[in-house]
């Protein structure tokens, strides 16, 4: 299938034209970006794996490294239905054949790219020149140059216009990230499918994980004559014994599926490295144990072969491969030791998690803002954690209230903010080409509203939320809420009135529980792009080895 370049590049050029002073609408338009280039390892020769930049792509479907594009577009002529679009490609070089896969040629290009003409780089500066000529009032754009995240746009480019004899020729740098991100928020249906594709291969390879623990607890991966002696270990011989063996698995099962990226570096923690949100070390072994009371005499068992026992803990992995250029998110947070099953402690904290998302997917629709379903987590949390009894409620207070007293009623713990340090980031972002995509369309700086009466709660709620606006059909999110026992954020608040000592030292253990999942806005709902289940029994189920 060729990628939708023409639609990608009208939709972006329409938004551009929006954003533009109401005098520069009228003029030609015209766009040039530079494509990613091939990176290498620092002080090397070696190529490192490429992947094209997401603003060129968008509009180009081009992975070829080193590539140009240039676009032209006028509102009130034929230009505004289909946009002149170039894509400059190297040729292929002796050096290409010799040491690395070569560029195509130009008509092999001709036949998988969506836009109006092909060439080679060389051509570039004839071809702005023709431009300039054929319509000497234009306004060039580009995206914010000098800056580290876009690729470089040489100057010999932008010099052809800058110092071109026509007066009213302009280049600006301001207005083409902001359309694009806008265009990119909404996807189209030949998006969604990639996205979906994406997340069904993640989604198998986050299963496969959860399968091979509970293979080990079965005790069902034997391993062979002469394995890890005379001989490697085969991948049916693998135990997953450490974080980076989880993180091997997870991603060997999105290779073999033909997803070449991931769209972020995994994160896999184990036990209280869970209550780290971006934790991406996965280093550790898993917590072994327990200690009994007479192991201060150092037996030294594990040192001459003796059975090693996994603690009770959490595997929290956040992981999710690239499909065609388009993420994926998923979040499963699954019981290691214990027999593959949750401790008291952390299956009340995964429980309420997963209340968490199910109550908020229940009211996602387009119009509803994002804040308001945050917002609903923390209400959620409060009183799942008065439930548990981490937080006191005037019911269960050791000292009895005076009549009418709201000491420690939802509303009076919503408003003081100790939610936030154990649910301290977003509720989820906008997903697409980039894992938190069109970062400024979907962050705007003025915050549109939720709507009069409604109650906004504690600001640190919405201190690290990436998404704040009103939802809308075709946006692509995530829903990701989670608890956290990071001793750090309890710091501040662990003096609070509202908090129950003794039961909060019981849960901290925990470390952190996340639960994550990829969403469609449709017409009068959500459609979960996600297929690994999560609900308690499954999980269970899976990483027990009973299902």
């Amino acid at each position: 299938m060729v990628y939708a370049a023409s639609k990608h590049t009208l939709k972006v050029f329409q938004k551009l034209v929006e954003l533009l002073p109401a005098n520069e609408r009228a003029k030609p338009q015209v766009i040039l970006l530079a494509g990613g280039v091939t990176p290498f390892r620092n002080d090397t020769d070696r190529e490192m794996v490429f992947r094209q930049e997401s603003n060129f792509f968008y509009m180009t479907g081009c992975t070829v490294p080193s590539s140009y594009y240039l676009a032209a577009y006028q509102t009130g002529t034929s230009f505004s239905q289909t946009p002149s679009m170039e894509l400059f490609i190297p040729e292929v070089s002796l050096a290409d054949l010799m040491w690395s896969v070569p560029p195509p040629t130009l008509e092999a290009a001709a036949e998988i790219h969506d836009v109006t003409h092909i060439d080679h780089p060389p051509a570039l500066p004839e071809a702005i020149k023709t431009l300039i000529k054929a319509f000497p009032e234009a306004l060039f754009h580009t995206l914010p140059r000098g800056s580290p995240l876009f690729p470089e746009l040489s100057q010999e480019y932008t010099d052809l216009v800058v110092s071109s004899e026509n007066k009213e020729l302009a280049i600006s740098d301001l207005y083409l990230l902001p359309a694009l991100h806008q265009a990119r928020l909404i996807k189209d249906d030949e998006e969604i499918e990639l996205i979906r594709h994406a997340n069904q291969i993640s989604s198998r390879a986050h299963e496969t994980v959860m399968r091979v623990l509970g293979k080990a607890v079965k005790g069902a991966i034997e391993r062979g004559a002469g394995a890890g002696v005379d001989r490697p270990l085969l991948p049916g011989e693998w135990l997953i014994e450490k974080e980076a063996e989880a993180e091997a698995i997870f991603v060997a099962s999105c290779r073999r599926e033909g997803s070449v990226h991931q769209a972020y570096l995994p994160i896999v923690a184990a036990a209280n490295r869970a209550s780290t949100l971006h934790y991406c070390c996965n280093d550790r072994e898993f917590s072994w144990g327990p200690v009994n009371p007479h192991d201060h005499k150092n037996r030294n068992e594990f040192a001459h072969g003796g059975e090693k026992k996994l603690s009770p803990q959490v595997l929290l992995i956040d992981a999710g491969c690239e499909w065609n250029c388009y993420a994926s998110d998923i979040t499963r947070t699954m019981p290691v030791g214990n027999g593959g099953k949750f401790t008291p402690e952390a299956k009340g904290i995964y429980e309420l998690v997963l209340e968490m998302q199910r109550l908020s997917f229940d009211i996602l629709r387009p119009g509803i803002h994002w804040d308001a379903v945050h917002l609903l987590c923390h209400r959620i949390l409060v009183k799942g954690f008065q439930r548990l009894g981490i937080f006191k409620s005037d019911e269960t207070s050791s000292t009895a209230p005076a009549a009418g007293s709201r000491e420690h009623d939802e509303e009076t713990i919503l408003a003081s903010g100790i939610s936030a340090a154990f649910f301290p980031h977003g509720l989820g972002h906008s997903l697409g080409m980039d894992v938190h995509d069109a970062p400024s369309a979907s962050k705007p700086l003025m915050n549109k509203t939720i709507g009069k009466g409604l109650t906004l709660g504690h600001e640190s709620f919405y201190t690290y939320l990436r998404l704040r606006l009103p939802l809308e059909k075709g946006m692509v999110v995530t829903v990701e809420p989670g608890i956290y026992f990071s001793p750090h954020l309890i710091a501040p608040v662990r003096d609070s009135k509202h908090i129950n000592q003794d039961v909060l030292k019981r849960y901290e253990s925990v470390g952190g529980v996340r639960i994550e999942d990829v969403v469609l806005i449709t017409n009068d709902g959500y459609e979960n792009l996600t297929t690994v289940r999560s609900e308690v029994d499954w999980v269970e189920g899976v990483c027990s080895g009973e299902l």
